[in-house]
């Protein structure tokens, strides 16, 4: 299982939300930079990125920070935030990301979705945030009348089989995570599911684990001391 430390970041700082909502955004760092390479000497081996900037601009506005986070780790970094054109896809590509998530445009333009994928194969994940069971677009403000479950077997067929599934109730407030949705999720072949959104014990790692899903971000539960990172990439790698 893989385990995604996650730094997401708002006008140029280390931030946490809380539910998604922008107006809860706690500051944790001034360098995102300094983060990721702490993160790595923890022995992080994947990273998770996010331009919440971005996520409501649909620009890259904290490009030359995340592309300078991949240049200077040795990390695997995955990149979302504001990424709804090819350019800007191949531009973190080309970057050295390990792989770039669509959210807002996978539900917009799905056709997009569908081209990207068959241009970078195995470089693109589906961001799908749900809010009571719909999908969640333009940072998380916006909710859809698209029922997640469905969206996700949907993206599955056509061969969009990487996604990153946010319980956006559950996220930032570690409270726990959405186990349910994880069990549904992974019932659906050729799914690769990475689960985000309220972990914050080991025991919920090791059920995640066994429910199957492919990899786990972790957010607040490092940054306020509820999980050692280290201890967790010693157990889960």
């Amino acid at each position: 299982m893989k385990i995604f430390p996650a730094i997401d970041i708002l006008d140029g700082k280390v931030v946490r939300l809380t539910r998604g909502e922008y107006d809860s955004a706690k500051t944790y760092s001034d360098d995102p930079v300094a983060e990721a390479r702490r993160m790595q000497e923890m022995g992080a081996k994947y990273l998770h990125v996010v331009d919440l900037n971005g996520a409501r601009s649909g620009s890259t506005d904290n490009f030359r920070i995340i592309s300078y986070i991949i240049s200077s780790t040795r990390l695997k970094v995955e990149v979302g935030g504001g990424i709804r054109d090819m350019a800007t896809a191949g531009r973190y590509l080309k970057a050295g990301a390990f792989r770039v998530i669509l959210g807002t445009a996978a539900v917009k333009n799905y056709p997009f979705a569908l081209a990207a994928n068959e241009v970078y194969p195995r470089k693109i994940a589906i961001g799908v945030d749900a809010k009571d069971g719909k999908v969640a677009v333009s940072g998380w403000e916006e909710k859809t009348d698209t029922d997640s479950v469905a969206f996700c077997k949907k993206l599955v067929s056509d061969k969009l089989r990487d996604i990153i599934y946010t319980d956006v109730a559950c996220d930032g407030n570690m409270s726990g995570t959405n186990f349910e949705i994880y069990r549904k999720l992974t019932k659906i072949k050729n799914l690769r599911v990475t689960a985000s959104g309220g972990v914050h014990t080991m025991e919920e790692l090791e059920k995640l684990r066994d429910i199957g899903v492919d990899g786990v971000i972790l957010g607040k539960a490092l940054y306020e001391g509820a999980l050692d990172l280290r201890k967790v990439t010693e157990v889960f790698g």
